[in-house]
Parts: C-alpha cells; sequence; structure tokens
C-alpha cells in the first residue's frame, strides 16, 4: 500500500443528514421537530435541569458549610519523593516544579512527613508538618521556612 492509496475504512465516513429541504427527502417540511409547541421554535426548549415547573433536585436539596474564601491551598509534597535528589542538596518551591514534584505552588509548599528520607537535604517549603521536620533533622538534613 502507498500513501496516495490510503482511504477511510468503508462506512466510518457519513455524510450529515440534511433536515428541512423539502418535503421529499425523508426529514423535510418540519425537520423532525414534530408539529408546533416549545420544542419546535427557534431557541425553544428547556434549560438544563428544567423539571416542567416541579421544584428542580438542586433547589430541593439542603445547603450545607461555607467555602473560606481567605483560605490557603499549599501544594504538598511527601518527603519519600525528596529521596531522588542527591545529598546536600538544597530543596527550593522552583526546584520542585523544575523535577515535576508539584505542578504548581499555589499559596505555596508544604512537606507532610510521609515515607522515609534516606538524604541529609536542605528543605526550603513555606510550611512543614511536625513529623517531617523530625524526618528531615534525623536524616541530617535542615528546614527553613521561607
Amino acid at each position: 500500500m502507498k500513501l496516495h492509496e490510503l482511504r477511510p475504512a468503508p462506512g466510518a465516513k457519513k455524510e450529515p443528514k440534511r433536515v428541512g429541504r423539502g418535503t421529499a427527502t425523508g426529514q423535510g417540511k418540519t425537520a423532525g421537530k414534530g408539529q408546533k409547541g416549545q420544542k419546535s421554535r427557534t431557541g425553544g426548549g428547556v434549560r438544563p435541569g428544567f423539571e416542567g415547573g416541579q421544584m428542580p433536585l438542586h433547589r430541593r436539596l439542603p445547603k450545607r458549610g461555607f467555602t473560606n474564601i481567605f483560605a490557603k491551598e499549599y501544594a504538598e509534597v511527601n518527603i519519600e519523593a525528596l529521596n531522588r535528589f542527591e545529598d546536600g542538596t538544597v530543596v527550593t518551591p522552583e526546584l520542585l516544579l523544575e523535577t515535576r514534584i508539584i505542578n504548581k505552588v499555589y499559596d505555596g509548599v508544604k512537606v507532610l512527613g510521609n515515607g522515609e528520607l534516606k538524604k541529609a537535604l536542605t528543605v526550603k517549603a513555606h510550611k512543614f508538618s511536625a513529623s517531617a521536620t523530625q524526618k528531615i533533622e534525623a536524616a541530617g538534613g535542615k528546614i527553613e521556612v521561607i
């Protein structure tokens, strides 16, 4: 087979149905919309979630809680992920972004104490959990709060 002989598989490409092109075409005159009514009109139909006037589900359910608009969101890094760096490396949020351990810094970086740390590193972050601090210092490293 050559490049100029390539063709789509039979039946893979289907012509779109041409509606409203005369009474003999099978989908002519009312174009499959039936007779009159809200759904046959231009721009007609009901909004998503409309239940015919019945109180819609999203209004029947109770409201719960609130969202704190001042809440800070931190990119979380487990100590286990820091083992990929060499001994004595200064780990910064920029380095974590570069090595794709985190995707975004948000309001800061928090180091969590999940896993074991086998390297002595200097870790610079915005927050540290108590167990993370303990494990970094036990491995011979240092922490610096930015």
